[in-house]
């Protein structure tokens, strides 16, 4: 259910908001209602462009983060003498890092204003460090650093457009961002395999070598473009009109009840961070989203993965693309039903549901074409978990302070779950993997309870604000939880 332009919530008992209507035009600062919507369409067409550049970001983000596990292929263990669990350790210790900073980040990021220039920078930093993967001790420290640089991205990301579109809008704008993690599967398979059958002992160096020096050296240029594409926050964006910054900021203050850059200051960012760490639903969607990264698992490992189907290196990763390619469509397609249906818990649980018969397939069978099947149905579960960052967005509109460290505490709490995940594929369990993906079923199950129990407190809230309404005698309809 979309919100109407007067709104009210739980936590901010505003009483501006939800006022009964009045014969004042809200539009005519803007030349009525049909100019209204000609200059809306335009900003959003403006915008869609500019903030189009982040989906190329997150599969380079993904790409730098996953590029160990095609390297892995190609004598990257041998070389660096990895023995027991050290491989599984390089995955993790990225994820230790990229935990510690995404809170920070977010508020800095707030503070600053200046995400053309923050989240670049950041991307710059983190193609460096990629580049400079080297030895077991110093490939150790330099993915510990790629993770600390990596948190300012996905968070920061989500953030950013969360201050520009409505929730009726950010369901297909988040799936969008989140089809480039989907996409760098595919893409960073096709890249490696071309890298790494190609470039093997140029300038004496092994090819997995060449991977993280070119992906790394893409990463910076795609950085420096960034600067001058990346829009700013509403108040702070240059290149747009009055009249489009007015309407910016009047769309948001719709869509929440109330205005979104009331917040700048460093008060305003404790107060942000303290009305996060106290509402135990940003606790509650932690646990469910940590619960449904350990079930995703299975990406970094997923060239090792369709290699049990027994071809060889350069096949096996050309494999790998399909399935992803399959996901991005998927994903653009549930998240844009939810959007246009307003209906959240559902497009989660159905394609998580169909990873688990993933999962399950390829318990019950080492037949090719059924594990290939079951590896299509896994990635496709990242369709659900899109739309899941799009409800932890939507449930918590206000204020902006609180969203960011909304957003960057579920994401970095979430990514304990990669974590414990590297660990969950040991060599020692493959080919079949059976304890591996039995764990994936019970993390699976695990999230959409969760997200089942999430949904009937907001039903429940839902009620309690209907109850209000009446109470004052109230007209429209004001804010409502998305279900």
């Amino acid at each position: 259910m979309t919100s109407s332009r007067t709104s009210s919530q739980v936590e901010d008992k505003n009483p501006e908001v939800g006022i009964k209507p009045t014969d004042e035009d809200p539009d005519a600062e803007f030349g009525g209602l049909e100019a209204r919507r000609k200059l809306e369409r335009g900003l959003l067409r403006k915008l869609d462009l500019r903030m189009s550049i982040l989906i190329v970001i997150y599969i380079l983000n993904y790409i730098d983060r996953n590029n160990a596990g095609a390297a892995r292929m190609r004598g990257f263990e041998r070389d660096l003498h990895l023995q027991g669990t050290e491989f599984a350790t390089l995955l993790s210790i990225l994820y230790v890092g990229y935990i510690l900073m995404q809170i920070p980040s977010n508020m800095l990021l707030n503070y600053i204003g200046k995400p053309s220039i923050y989240l670049p920078a950041c991307m710059m930093v983190w193609g460096t460090l990629s580049i400079l993967t080297g030895r077991f001790i110093g490939a150790l420290l330099t993915r510990f650093f790629l993770g600390f640089v990596e948190a300012a991205f996905f968070p920061g990301a989500l953030f950013l457009i969360s201050k520009w579109y409505k929730r009726s809008e950010l369901g297909t704008r988040t799936a969008l961002l989140y089809c480039g993690n989907i996409m760098s599967n595919a893409f960073g398979a096709l890249i490696a395999s071309g890298i790494l059958d190609g470039m093997d002992g140029k300038l004496g160096r092994a090819a997995w070598r060449w991977l993280f020096y070119i992906e790394g050296a893409l990463t910076i240029f795609v950085a420096l473009c960034a600067m001058f594409i990346l829009p700013d926050f509403p108040a702070t964006t240059a290149w747009l009109t009055e009249e489009e910054r007015r309407l910016a900021k009047k769309r948001m203050a719709e869509d929440a009840g109330v205005g979104d850059e009331s917040e700048t200051e460093v008060g305003g960012h404790a107060a942000g961070l303290w009305l996060a760490v106290k509402d135990w639903k940003v606790w509650w969607m932690a646990v469910a989203t940590t619960s449904q990264v350990v079930a995703l698992s299975f990406n970094a490992y997923f060239p090792t993965l369709s290699a049990t189907m027994g071809f060889d290196p350069t096949v096996t990763l050309l494999l790998c693309a399909p399935p992803f390619v399959f996901t991005a469509i998927m994903t653009f397609i549930i998240s844009r039903h939810s959007d246009k249906t307003g209906e959240r818990f559902y497009h989660i649980a159905v394609p998580t549901f169909g990873g688990i018969v993933g999962f399950i397939i390829a318990i019950c069978t080492m037949n090719t074409a059924a594990r290939y099947v079951s590896l299509f149905l896994m990635a496709n579960s990242y369709s659900g978990f899109t739309v899941l960052y799009t409800w932890v967005s939507n449930s918590f509109p206000r204020p902006p302070s609180k969203r960011a460290v909304v957003v960057a505490l579920v994401n970095a709490l979430s990514q304990t779950g990669n974590v414990a995940g590297s660990y969950v594929w040991p060599s020692a369990w493959g080919p079949t993997y059976r304890n591996s993906y039995a764990i994936c079923i019970a993390t699976a199950g695990c999230n959409i309870v969760m997200c089942y129990i999430f949904r009937l407190h907001l039903a429940h809230l839902n009620r309690q604000l209907e109850r209000e309404e009446k109470e004052k005698g109230l007209v429209e309809m004001g804010f409502r939880y998305l279900l």
